[in-house]
């Protein structure tokens, strides 16, 4: 094997390993807040509400770390565009990092009085910015790295660090979870936020080894340089991707909240299932989600990435009622067949969505592309499910009109899948058929340039090459004399 081809593989072995492990703890830190907001922020921050109006309450602080993603997609996003992707990606780890292990260190109501849940929105704003900035240098590293048939499945493994931080989240959790209420009101929570500090030293040591993306280094060689204005240039060329994009990605970043804050939510309180127990049930879940999503994405190489996402999206509509209607029996085993339903089909489409969403924007505005996308639907449909759905459930009385919520935004993914991949094939993409018809796109015939006309070819010179130009010049004379007489 040539030294360059051993070289390239080991450096997108690299960069898929550092942004799988990066992006565990990105998401580590992310669940661990999520998972402390179903159990605890509630009363150490807001306890002079009822035990709704307080849920409700530190749902909402939930809700600010996705409200600040898409600007830590527009900072991180120019920054990486115009500079490079690996330096963004420190800096996020690091930001996370101190966030998470301050909310740890944070005072509650009870000492410092309403200055606690101010604080806790403002680092909370912070984790945001972090991830916003994160998840889409990670998907870039990853895929930018890694031949062109292989980045669906290192696509893939920056997709395997959520289950990856939330199987290392639940663990946590469970360990504290052991204490007894009081020690773990008081200070066993704390614990999972400041093991976040070795988590980012690990992740740190591993992302500096790493080098710029290929596809980066290659642009800039070739004086591709982003715009000053990468989100300029996005909005004014790509837009229509964004807004594709952001549907394609909805039920991507709603599944997690769905059942990693609010069903855990509503089984701890209105189902009365214990809290231990429904720990190890969305510990079950996210081990099955990470064994899972390899094989989706051994599988999209077979049938088209696209075709399995969609694939996934229907089969994940059909077993929607009957996940909630297991769930609503409050056996805590037929409440795990129930989400392992929603899991193992939900699963399928998101192992395939990083590398998917990253081959839809142009390499100069890739970086904002992918995260503004991503972001703004974190925004806007993501980071509101667990608040949404428990407003639903409350004002509804029951969980059909939760229900109805999965289902539509199920629906609104699913469009804007097939709808992405209809314009990528049809605008612009230009990675050439194979590669369309691997993933599952339809291929629109394009006119390529004309040929030039030919005129016909004589079969037989009317002069031979062998003829000397004199003997030639003789023949063309003797021809005109003959016609003339």
């Amino acid at each position: 094997m040539p030294q360059s081809t051993t070289s390239a593989g080991r450096n997108a072995r690299r960069a898929t390993t550092a942004s799988f492990i990066g992006t565990a703890v990105e998401w580590y830190d992310f669940y661990i807040y999520g998972t402390a907001t179903a159990l605890v922020f509630g009363k150490l921050f807001f306890p002079g509400a009822d035990a709704a109006a307080g849920t409700l309450a530190a749902f909402a602080t939930f809700w600010v770390g996705f409200l600040a993603r898409p600007l830590g997609g527009l900072i991180f996003g120019h920054i990486g565009d115009r500079v490079g992707r690996k330096n963004v990606l420190v800096t996020t780890l690091v930001l996370m990092g101190t966030a998470t292990t301050l909310i740890g260190l944070l005072p509650t109501h009870a000492s410092i009085g309403v200055a606690a849940p101010v604080l806790l929105v403002l680092l909370r704003a912070v984790q945001g910015i972090a991830v916003g900035g994160e998840w889409g240098g990670a998907v870039l590293m990853a895929t930018e790295n890694t031949e062109q048939k292989r980045r669906g499945v290192a696509g893939m493994w920056v997709q395997q660090g959520s289950p990856a931080g939330s199987i290392l989240a639940t663990l946590v959790f469970i360990a504290v979870g052991h204490l007894p209420d009081d020690a773990f009101m008081s200070w066993g929570w704390r614990v999972p936020f400041l093991l976040s500090a070795l988590l980012v030293v690990i992740g740190l040591v591993i992302r500096l080894k790493v080098t710029e993306s290929t596809d980066f280094r290659a642009a800039k060689q070739q004086e591709e340089a982003a715009p000053k204005i990468p989100v300029v240039e996005l909005l004014r060329t790509s837009w229509p991707l964004v807004l594709l994009g952001v549907g394609a990605s909805a039920m991507g970043i709603s599944s997690a909240y769905f059942t990693n804050t609010f069903v855990l939510s509503w089984a701890t309180s209105d189902l009365g299932v214990d809290r231990q127990t429904m720990l190890d049930i969305l510990l079950v879940l996210a081990v099955m989600q990470f064994l899972w999503q390899p094989l989706a994405a051994l599988l999209a190489q077979r049938v088209g990435t696209v075709r399995l996402m969609a694939g996934a999206l229907i089969a994940n509509i059909l077993v929607a009622v009957p996940m909630f209607l297991l769930i609503a029996t409050r056996d805590s085993v037929l409440i795990g067949v129930g989400l392992a339903l929603g899991v193992l089909t939900g699963c399928s489409y998101y192992a395939l969505l990083a590398g998917f969403l990253s081959q839809a924007f142009p390499v100069r505005v890739r970086y904002t592309g992918v995260s503004l996308a991503y972001q703004l639907c974190s925004t806007l449909i993501g980071g509101s499910t667990p608040f949404v759905a428990q407003w639903l459930l409350t004002r509804g009385g029951s969980h059909w009109p939760v229900v109805g919520y999965y289902i539509a935004l199920l629906l609104l993914t699913t469009v804007c899948v097939l709808a992405l991949a209809r314009y990528r094939a049809a605008h612009g993409d230009d990675r050439g058929t194979g590669a369309r018809e691997a993933e599952g796109l339809p291929t629109v015939a394009r006119p390529g340039p004309r040929a030039p006309a030919t005129r016909r070819r004589r079969t037989t010179p009317l002069f031979p090459r062998s003829c000397p130009q004199s003997q030639a010049s003789q023949i063309r004379r003797q021809a005109m004399v003959t016609r003339a007489s």
